[in-house]
């Protein structure tokens, strides 16, 4: 997924430090982070950022 969105974006992106904290999203202090991918119409996806569930529920779901 990483690889895709620095091809997609020309092979490099600068980001703050900051958009690697925990409460990086402001709404769920505290907690960490996963990526969610999300299969559109036309053959897009949109790869979202969502609070990882705490303990064991946080591996891979597929829905």
């Amino acid at each position: 997924m990483l690889l895709a969105v620095l091809m997609y974006h020309g092979g490099s992106m600068d980001l703050p430090a900051g958009a690697f904290e925990t409460d990086a999203l402001g709404d769920t202090a505290g907690t960490f982070h996963a990526v969610q991918l999300d299969p559109l119409g036309g053959g897009r996806v949109r790869l979202s950022v969502v609070p990882r569930p705490p303990g064991d529920a946080a591996g891979i779901e597929y829905r």
